[in-house]
């Protein structure tokens, strides 16, 4: 490997460690300069870490999914709510919300809904598995389902509306310790990883994946589900935030090429740093009010993502 491209490669990886530490402790020890002084133990241990935690690994699973969602339907417009997880996370979500179920029954509630949405997808194109077939599939999916969380609402007391619409745009302000998820964050980064190669294949389209001895639809049906669970798991613990698994997986291409070994990883850290220091932004910029960290995750990622592509405009005009 040519030492000027060893260099490019290093400086790829520090530039998205250094944001990474950055983030963490933005999101940990915001305020400090106002009053000079550090936050209390019990105000980083109880407050600030469970917070910073789920927000950096809900963006890493929601990049993941991205990552794996756009090889295998070999569209750059696919994100981990195409195939309807979202939608049907959020209508058992509500359904639990308003029958004023506790947190943990929300999320489980909103797993389950997740899984429920996936197995019918998956259901549906389990003889004949195809990327386009599997698109429309989701996307007929999940307009029902939004058509179900539109009904939800309208039909909701007033005085719950705006907790669910809150939800809805996505929220971390329910995080309680979720130290687990960070083992599972990384077992997933480790799995998504190993298959790496796949999606490689995978991109290439099913008929030329077959003729290079990959079982195309069987990986496809096993990349979609682990994609769709990813998803589950972070809409089930912070709702439908938008954006990040779109959003990343276009950065590093565009920054860093499409091989998938390096993608995986490098999605990881840049979603969870993304989607942190957007939640840090929605918790502080207008404080004492919180915004919907789905909101700010859409206001910062769709002018850049546009810019990007209206980049990569110029270039291939120019070529």
């Amino acid at each position: 490997m040519p030492q000027a491209k060893i260099r490019s490669h290093r400086r790829f990886w520090a530039a998205l460690a250094l944001l990474a530490v950055c983030s963490v402790c933005l999101a940990l020890f915001w305020g400090f300069w106002q009053q000079w002084s550090w936050p209390k133990p019990a105000i980083l241990t109880q407050l600030r870490l469970p917070r910073t935690l789920l927000a950096f690994c809900t963006g890493s699973l929601l990049s993941l999914a991205g990552v794996q969602m756009q090889a295998a339907l070999r569209n750059p417009l696919a994100d981990p709510y195409i195939l309807g997880t979202a939608s049907g996370a959020g209508v058992f979500a509500l359904a639990a919300v308003l029958m004023s179920w506790p947190v943990w029954a929300i999320q489980a509630a909103g797993m389950t809904g997740a899984i429920v949405a996936t197995i019918l997808v998956l259901w549906i194109n389990l003889r004949r598995p195809d990327p386009l077939r599997t698109l429309l599939v989701g996307v007929g999916l999940a307009a029902g389902f939004s058509a179900l969380i539109t009904l939800m609402l309208s039909l909701s007391p007033s005085q719950q509306l705006n907790s669910l619409l809150f939800w809805l745009m996505g929220d971390l302000s329910s995080a309680s310790s979720p130290v687990w998820l960070v083992p599972l964050t990384l077992a997933t980064l480790f799995l998504a990883w190993r298959q790496a190669r796949v999606l490689d294949v995978l991109s290439l389209g099913l008929t030329k994946a077959s003729t290079l001895g990959l079982d195309a639809r069987r990986s496809l049906l096993v990349t979609l589900a682990f994609a769709a669970l990813l998803t589950g798991i972070a809409v089930s613990l912070a709702g439908p935030i938008g954006f990040v698994g779109l959003l990343i997986p276009h950065i590093l291409r565009l920054w860093h090429g499409s091989l998938h070994q390096e993608l995986v990883p490098a999605s990881a850290l840049l979603g969870g740093s993304f989607l942190l220091l957007a939640d840090t932004l929605a918790q502080h910029l207008f404080a004492p009010y919180q915004l919907p960290v789905g909101a700010v995750t859409a206001l910062a990622g769709a002018p850049w993502l546009i810019w990007l592509l209206w980049q990569r405009r110029e270039v291939a005009h120019g070529c």
